[in-house]
């Protein structure tokens, strides 16, 4: 058995997407921003590679243990230089990576848009927007593509609701569209889940499209199929408190109806441990080196919160739902790859 101690990656590397090709495993995230003073000298920041600008950190490991950088992902367009960019996620089709992404740059807010490369490691090249008409929705973040059993392929994304009610607040939520191909979405949209709960407060009396709201966040979508039920991962509250945390709806069909009963006294599946991990989310999930077990893929601060940090543990799917024993920072045992002159036969 190997063993792992989070974090994985020691290095600024937020919001980890991780996937794995031809068995090894590569990973794209969040790159320190522009207001994060107290990054590492080492962390991402040389934004520019062979004289173009970059975004994103990527990495690469065999074993989703140790990694490397292998430098920015995404070959930023010229109209975006010196944008946020936020969130990215990778799918692989028709021999293409789609990589998604959202940025915002002086005077528009986040949009989602998608880049495509020939090979993992990009670089990726800018191929527009997703949506037939950006400008219809001003605020659009974390995109999540998902491929359904039938092979359809559809995007969860998170978006702004300003209304309220007994079962839902205001504030940031998720919803789910069809993608019409890899680079296109259909052009409509179906409610996924909705905050309704005091742990996925954002900030009170926050400022947002000029009125004053109590704002609630869900975010980082995460789709995956098991035994009958699509779950939808999320995560929930403010990212720079320990209230945040990772939970899930289901639903027994792709676009929803989704409910998420059960988590009104917290999240379930990851929650801060004070005085060691803080604010553990915006996760992906993989498949383990032994292409058995699940491994959820997070970031998390330290307790100095100097940065986020990419950090990994077991998912484990039990009859209450799935679960994770993390978040952890002591060492732990990691299911090795299974080597053929050691299975019996």
């Amino acid at each position: 058995m190997m063993t792992y101690q989070n974090p994985v990656y020691p290095f600024y590397f937020a919001d980890p997407f991780v996937w794995k090709h031809e068995g090894r495993y590569y990973a794209v995230g969040t790159g320190p921003v522009r207001q994060m003073t107290k990054a590492s000298d080492a962390d991402f920041h040389k934004f520019n590679d062979k004289g173009h600008e970059v975004a994103f950190p990527l990495i690469t490991s065999p074993d989703l243990v140790h990694w490397e950088l292998v430098g920015g992902a995404l070959k930023v367009p010229p109209w975006a230089s010196g944008g946020d960019f936020w969130a990215p996620e990778v799918a692989y089709s028709g021999g293409f990576f789609y990589l998604y992404y959202s940025v915002a740059t002086e005077g528009l807010k986040h949009q989602l848009r998608v880049a495509i490369s020939k090979t993992p490691t990009g670089p990726f090249e800018d191929f527009g927007p997703l949506m037939p008409e950006s400008e219809a929705c001003p605020f659009a973040i974390d995109a999540h593509p998902f491929r359904d059993m039938d092979g359809q392929w559809y995007l969860f994304y998170a978006v702004d609701f300003l209304d309220s009610s007994n079962d839902h607040r205001a504030g940031t939520a998720l919803v789910v569209g069809k993608l019409e191909s890899m680079t296109r979405l259909a052009g409509s949209s179906q409610v996924v889940l909705r905050a309704r709960s005091d742990w996925q407060l954002f900030k009170k009396s926050r400022t947002m499209y000029g009125k004053v709201f109590d704002w609630h966040t869900l975010e980082g979508p995460c789709v995956r199929y098991h035994d009958g039920l699509y779950y939808c991962f999320y995560s929930g509250g403010c990212y720079e408190g320990a209230g945040y945390g990772i939970d899930y709806g289901t639903s027994t069909t792709v676009m929803g109806p989704y409910s998420d009963l059960g988590n009104e006294n917290g999240a379930r599946v990851l929650q801060s441990v004070p005085s060691h991990v803080i604010g553990p989310g915006h996760h992906s999930i993989v498949a383990g080196p032994d292409d058995k077990s699940d491994f959820i893929v997070y970031h998390a601060w330290d307790v100095g919160m100097n940065a986020r940090r990419m950090c990994i543990d077991p998912l484990v799917w039990t009859p209450e739902g799935p679960r994770c024993d993390g978040p952890t920072w002591t060492p732990q045992e990691l299911p090795a790859m299974e080597r053929p002159e050691l299975i019996p036969s």
